[in-house]
């Protein structure tokens, strides 16, 4: 079992940044795709940025490429998400999610998950 905690949400204006984080207190994951996701009230969870486990290639959403940037850190069991340029449309609870195998962009496809952070970008 895998359990991920993720920190760093809040409330900022449109514009700013913000930097998330999600840890795997006493488990590695170094072998595990990580990911982030976000949801909006009424709407799916969607895709948000991956990196995959092996060489550490990074995916992105369209809505946030240029804008958001996935690292991870495998001696602290931990990954980042910063986000700049924020848009009201960034704002949803922002989940982080593991998983074994090969990196896919939907939410189905990966195995253990946080409880969510909060993001809201006010206008």
């Amino acid at each position: 079992q895998v359990q991920l905690v993720e920190s760093g949400g809040g409330l900022v204006q449109a514009g700013g940044s913000l930097r998330l984080s999600c840890a795997a207190p006493g488990r590695t994951f170094r072998n595990y795709n990580m990911g982030w996701f976000r949801q909006a009230p009424g709407k799916e969870r969607e895709f948000v940025a991956a990196i995959g486990w092996s060489i550490g290639t990074t995916y992105y959403a369209d809505s946030v490429k240029d804008r958001f940037t996935i690292s991870r850190d495998n001696a602290k069991n931990s990954v980042y998400l910063q986000m700049n340029s924020l848009k009201p449309e960034d704002t949803g609870v922002y989940y982080c999610a593991a998983s074994p195998g090969s990196v896919v962009m939907i939410a189905q496809g990966w195995e253990y998950w946080g409880q969510g952070t909060q993001v809201t970008v006010s206008t």
